[in-house]
């Protein structure tokens, strides 16, 4: 007689609560989210398309915008549809493979997200500071180094988070006080010491984060003098403006960064729905933002845009 057949039950699944405090409101919270989403996705397909199709747009400053453009699709659609399923249709149940899943996207593409601002911004320092080498400096071959380099980073240093959670024994309580798989939401709920664990991963955010706010910091400081020194006021205020926009869209993904990594570090005394707001906030809006500041204010996406537009409805 064969060995019998015994099949390893599947763990019980987490539940999500949403934004504690504020459950009553998850429907109507669930409406600006989905138009941000919707906007975000058209808004991101749409610079990848134009920039695809038109050859004259395969520049430094749009690859760097097409690479932004996949990472919050990316980082937008792992957290969003399951989000509203929660918000709309009260699915809290997540498998913990599923959770561990989406957390990994979630980390990982922020770190890219700041990864191509970086790069971004040494482009916009590139091209305003030493407009002449421009093409020479930032060649396919060193665009496509840049973006790798970014990738393998974000994958690196996030890999470990679900790898170690995937160990850790979950007792007691499964329920997960956030909108989405948070790392920190998820390993509190451990029955084992977690410290280290902890210690690791806001050690990694805040070298990453530091490091990319402290270099796209000095990139905007020259490219700002390099400003000032433009002998054309119209010139220059054509520059603070496209630079101005860049800089407002970096602030907002950053500052809430911020305040969710200081929050997780001191801030316990932070009302839990403001704290998930704001980390929600900080992975809904530089997707919304991004394709309608940096692709509607550069020209040459603009106008294929508006050309595509117009042959279509002639």
């Amino acid at each position: 007689m064969g060995p019998s057949n015994k099949s390893q039950p599947s763990p019980a699944p987490f539940l999500l609560v949403g934004i504690p405090g504020l459950e009553h409101l998850h429907v109507w919270i669930g409406i600006p989210f989905c138009s941000m989403y919707v906007v975000a996705v058209v808004g991101n397909v749409t610079i990848l398309a134009v920039v695809r199709a038109e050859r004259s747009l395969h520049e430094p400053m749009c690859l760097f915008l097409c690479m932004l453009s996949a990472t919050d699709l990316v980082l937008s659609t792992a957290t969003l549809p399951r989000m509203l399923c929660l918000f709309w249709l009260g699915a809290r149940a997540i498998a913990l493979d599923a959770c561990l899943a989406q957390m990994f996207f979630i980390h990982s593409f922020t770190a890219l997200e700041s990864g191509f601002f970086l790069a971004m911004a040494v482009d916009r320092y590139v091209a305003i500071c030493h407009p002449l080498r421009h093409t020479t400096m930032l060649t396919p071959a060193r665009i496509a180094l840049m973006g790798v380099v970014v990738v393998v980073r974000g994958v690196a240093f996030f890999s470990p988070h679900p790898i170690l959670l995937k160990q850790l024994p979950y007792c007691g309580t499964r329920i997960i006080a956030h909108t989405y798989c948070e790392f920190m939401a998820v390993v509190k709920l451990a029955c084992v010491d977690t410290g280290a664990t902890k210690r690791y991963s806001l050690s990694v955010a805040s070298v990453i984060g530091s490091c990319d706010g402290f270099f796209i910091a000095v990139s905007y400081v020259f490219i700002l003098r390099a400003v000032f020194r433009l002998p054309s006021r119209e010139a220059s205020l054509k520059a603070l403006g496209t630079c101005g926009s860049h800089v407002c869209v970096i602030l907002v993904f950053y500052s809430t960064a911020v305040f969710t990594f200081l929050t997780h570090r001191f801030g316990h005394s932070v009302a839990p729905r403001i704290h998930i707001l704001i980390a929600n906030m900080y992975l809904l809006v530089p997707p919304f933002l991004n394709p309608i500041v940096y692709g509607i204010r550069t020209k040459k996406i603009r106008d294929h845009v508006f050309s595509s537009l117009r042959v279509k409805a002639t």
